[in-house]
């Protein structure tokens, strides 16, 4: 099969798959007034969200399911299963306690979408190029998840209108990875036997460890950063200069930005190694978070320059880490060992999620970003004792 076929039609599983992710936290504004939907509430619609995967992650991560499961069928169900959600969701929901539990599903079901992709596309790619296929994928995964914004930013349908296009994007991944995803070359040759100790087994070897733990400091970042970004524009005195509107703003600065950042952190991984690839956005993106209540009075150009470097440097780093354990985990159970390292990455941001809205009441939006500024410095630190030797795990143990 062809090399860069196979890679975008996973990528673009990817854009559509996830464009159900952050579809909720797209149209606030209309459940505001249809709902009367409150701060906390909207709080729970995206944090469900990151609950249901971490539920779901874990429970893959214990059946082994990126490992023992075809991964394009797993890839192509959870998909399916998640615009279904999202459907049944626009249709029927008419209240948050309707929604959350269906936003608590979609999350379960897009734990089997974004890390079997990232297996996907590994074994489509050697060790020399891997870290541009993996920037490739995490550059889809941030369009995808920002394109509800997009939607919601350039037409003028409802709420529910929103909702149901992202649904519809959802249903078509599924059918290009049913009928064009397979695996590649690089893939193991034969499913192993059930281990789902590995996800805290790989703990114990160094390289592992410290690849995860540079993940959790990013992930501290990331998505609190991702859903609260548009509270922080609206907050700004700039905001009614910002080119768009506040939803298009933010899929050009998170969105392609972020995209371009992907591909960037993924040519240097494989350039300078992973280590300076991730070191290198990994403090940009601290410094950003450091320096967001100075950029808050901006105007209006400039704090959408700052916006866009904040987007680019706050995941180009994402496919570097997925590179980095596919790397240096045992070769049977990559699909698990990124699971788990998702599982783990995932649940750290709902703390984030939640705490940053009760920061910003206390003191204001200009300072809430502050609270992020931890995650990518300890991260940093992490990755910086990784590039002084973390030799990869080729598979002899771990048969129990």
């Amino acid at each position: 099969m062809n090399v860069g076929v196979q890679r975008g039609a996973i990528a673009a599983v990817q854009v559509l798959g996830l464009a159900v992710w952050f579809s909720m936290s797209a149209v606030v504004p209309g459940l505001r007034s249809d709902w009367g939907l409150t701060a906390g509430g909207a709080v729970w619609l995206t944090a469900s969200v990151q609950f249901g995967f971490v539920a779901g992650a874990v429970t893959s991560t214990v059946l082994n399911l990126a490992d023992r499961v075809p991964a394009q069928r797993l890839l192509a169900v959870s998909a399916a299963a998640a615009a279904a959600c999202t459907v049944v969701l626009a249709l029927f929901a008419d209240r948050p306690a309707v929604a959350v539990p269906l936003r608590f599903m979609t999350g379960v079901f897009l734990a089997g979408v974004y890390p079997t992709g990232m297996k996907l596309m590994a074994s489509w790619s050697g060790s020399a190029g891997r870290g541009r296929t993996m920037g490739v994928l995490i550059a889809a995964l941030t369009l995808g998840s920002t394109l509800p914004h997009l939607i919601a930013g350039l037409g003028s349908l409802p709420w529910r209108g929103v909702l149901l296009t992202a649904a519809a994007a959802g249903l078509v991944g599924s059918v290009i990875a049913l009928v064009l995803v397979r695996p590649g070359p690089h893939a193991a040759s034969a499913s192993p036997v059930r281990n789902p100790r590995y996800a805290l087994t790989m703990f114990t070897e160094r390289g592992p460890r410290l690849a995860n733990l540079g993940y959790f400091g990013h992930m501290w970042e990331l998505y609190a950063l991702w859903t609260w970004i548009p509270s922080f524009l609206m907050a700004a005195p700039a905001a009614g200069g910002l080119p768009g509107s506040v939803e298009i703003t933010v899929f050009l600065a998170m969105g392609l930005g972020g995209a371009a950042g992907c591909l960037l952190g993924g040519w240097g991984a494989d350039r300078f190694g992973r280590s300076p690839a991730a070191l290198t956005a990994l403090l940009l993106s601290g410094l950003c978070c450091l320096f967001s209540p100075l950029l808050f009075h901006a105007p209006p150009l400039l704090l959408f320059a700052f916006c866009v470097l904040w987007g680019a440097a706050v995941i180009a780093d994402s496919g570097v880490f997925s590179t980095s354990l596919s790397e240096v985990a045992d070769h049977r159970y990559i699909g698990t060992a990124l699971t788990g390292q998702t599982a783990i990455g995932f649940a750290l941001t709902v703390v984030t999620i939640q705490l940053t809205p009760l920061l910003a009441e206390a003191i204001g939006w200009r300072h809430a970003f502050l609270l992020l500024a931890p995650g990518p410095l300890a991260g940093a630190l992490a990755m910086r004792a990784f590039g002084k030797g973390a030799v990869p795990v080729r598979s002899p143990q771990h048969n129990s």
